[in-house]
């Protein structure tokens, strides 16, 4: 049975408001897994709909003059204004994660052809990781790993051990997908430009729910998805960051016809576009970019800074419930205590959780399970309550054997 401690927090939530514009399933008692899916919003069922009937089912092939053709680079500038700290013409969007990521590892160690490593640690998600021993294979290139403690994350002085004058790249992800680490973005890329390295960071469980600030940074390539706390819908098309100053020097590996300089005149050579458009491939998916958009501007109107802060305040609640409920019976907290080093999701380690997490699902209580065995209770500032979570963690508790 909660208590009083979510009402007041709740009733305190200057963001609490925002969670009426998203669908809520009503067999659904907490969702506590906004970090591998976001709820939909109202608004993008509206607009979905009224594509197919009159934009789609109106203009036809004519939508390619009338908007669509620009959509991967008009939604990629709102990311970038709206979630990256990035000025406009830097970001775009299109394909999967792995795939741009793949293109864009591909980009930077051509731009390196003198250098032969390639830095990333050991508890990177599993797509960045198979990437990377592809490409090193792939190109005879060597990976350099960093084995950070799994509760924890990859730190400066870590990263500062590994570099060399023969490291082409560092990929790293800024928060960790599992235990919520957030990494110091910009004091691990100031050490890789010093010796001379391009960083690609990994933004999938950051961005939407911590404040990024690339352009300052000084970042020079990222790749992220959509569909966590963008809430674009499953398999929403994700989005890659490409430094202005890098843009031409670098050729990127998939040479599809939506990133040619003249797409619609089939030309019998491949020319790439000038800028940020030469990072396209193949033609993009529009439906996959509509419901983006909406979630953007509910994000702009709250505002980032607002965001990050009740996303401290959710976690920090959660570890307080783990703590009273699920420590006390043998459960071990696997994130970060510091609030300035975690990002939007807490994990949780107890040897029964994979037959827990089938229960509270039957259950109506979503968390995530990741093996072999933890519990992410992911936390959506916009849409999870201080009372959704009690609920959640409450129900994990009582079904600890």
């Amino acid at each position: 049975m909660t208590d009083n401690r979510s009402s007041t927090l709740d009733a305190n939530d200057p963001l609490a408001g925002y969670r009426d514009r998203f669908f809520r399933a009503d067999d659904v008692r907490a969702y506590l897994d906004g970090n591998s899916l976001g709820r939909p919003t109202k608004a993008s069922a509206e607009r979905l709909s009224s594509f197919v009937t009159e934009e789609w089912g109106t203009q036809l092939i004519r939508g390619w003059d009338d908007g669509w053709y620009e959509l991967p680079l008009t939604v990629g500038d709102e990311i970038g204004a709206v979630t990256l700290g990035a000025a406009s013409g830097q970001v775009f969007i299109g394909d999967s994660t792995t795939v741009i990521l793949y293109k864009l590892i591909r980009a930077a160690i051509d731009a390196r052809p003198d250098r032969n490593d390639i830095i990333v640690d050991t508890d990177n998600f599993p797509t960045d990781r198979f990437i990377l021993q592809g490409i090193a294979a792939e190109c005879g290139k060597t990976l350099r790993w960093v084995t950070p403690d799994p509760d924890a994350g990859v730190t400066p002085e870590q990263v500062a051990e590994v570099l060399g004058p023969d490291t082409a790249l560092v990929v790293l992800s800024h928060v960790a997908y599992r235990s919520g680490y957030l990494a110091d973005a910009q004091a691990i890329t100031a050490l890789a430009h010093e010796a001379g390295a391009l960083v690609l960071w990994d933004l999938c469980h950051s961005v939407g729910s911590v404040p990024v600030q690339l352009d300052a940074w000084g970042v020079d390539l990222a790749a992220g998805c959509t569909y966590k706390y963008l809430n674009g819908g499953p398999g929403s098309p994700a989005f890659g960051y490409v430094r202005t100053e890098h843009q031409e020097a670098f050729r990127q590996p998939i040479q599809g016809w939506m990133g040619t300089s003249e797409p619609f005149t089939m030309g019998p050579e491949y020319e790439p576009h000038h800028g940020i458009r030469r990072f396209l491939s193949g033609t993009p998916s529009v439906i996959g970019m509509l419901a983006i958009q909406d979630m953007l501007a509910i994000v702009a109107e709250a505002g980032m800074d607002a965001i990050r802060a009740k996303s401290e305040r959710l976690t920090a609640f959660a570890i307080d419930l783990v703590d009273d409920l699920l420590i006390p019976r043998g459960v071990a907290l696997s994130s970060p205590r510091d609030p300035s080093r975690r990002g939007s999701h807490v994990t949780v380690d107890h040897e029964s959780f994979a037959e827990v997490n089938a229960r509270l699902w039957a259950k109506g209580i979503i968390p995530d399970f990741r093996r072999p065995h933890g519990l992410r209770l992911g936390l959506s500032p916009l849409t999870t309550s201080f009372e959704e979570l009690e609920i959640g963690v409450e129900a994990i508790a009582a079904e600890l054997p």
